[in-house]
């Protein structure tokens, strides 16, 4: 459960909000040398103001192929290249695209808390199964499941007060 929840608050950090923040480009992917890799792992990433992103390749010969890179991802940036580093400028969100973002965060929300339940069912069929096989009682398996579904409440929770925080985030000008 709390993998979960650490994997929703990745998927959540490369939501795009009005402020630039690196972990939205860090892994797109860029080719270097007959394959691709992430921009975080041939270039340094660091912000210069509140809504710019700077990226300085290792090799400058990456400055275009990671211009182009960002430019065909499906973030909708527009970058450039200044001098020896790719800049990325975030562009104000629409309030249309904040409600957008929003549905985004709330539908990324669901997909934890249903991980956290699936968690959750297969941990009473293992009860069962052991109840089956007498392993253990009856009073172990109730009170058991009432420590699962305490634990799953709480990662419930954990994660609508996550989702709240990045709904107010979002929808922040």
């Amino acid at each position: 459960m709390e993998k979960t929840i650490g994997s929703l608050k990745v998927s959540l950090s490369k939501i795009r909000t009005g402020r630039a923040n690196t972990s939205l480009v860090e892994d797109v992917l860029v080719p270097y040398y007959g394959s691709t890799i992430p921009v975080k792992q041939v270039a340094s990433l660091t912000l210069s103001d509140s809504r710019t992103i700077m990226i300085q390749p290792w090799e400058k010969s990456l400055l275009p192929a990671i211009e182009k890179a960002i430019r065909d991802s499906d973030l909708c940036l527009n970058p450039f290249t200044k001098s020896d580093a790719v800049c990325v400028p975030m562009p104000a969100l629409s309030e249309e695209r904040r409600r957008d973002l929003a549905k985004l965060v709330r539908s990324e929300s669901e997909l934890g808390r249903v991980s956290i339940r699936n968690i959750r069912r297969d941990a009473n069929s293992s009860l069962k199964e052991s109840l089956k096989k007498k392993e253990i009682s009856e009073d172990e398996e109730r009170s058991l499941q009432d420590k699962i579904q305490k634990l799953t409440d709480r990662f419930i929770a954990d994660i609508d007060d996550i989702m709240h925080a990045k709904e107010t985030e979002v929808m922040t000008i």
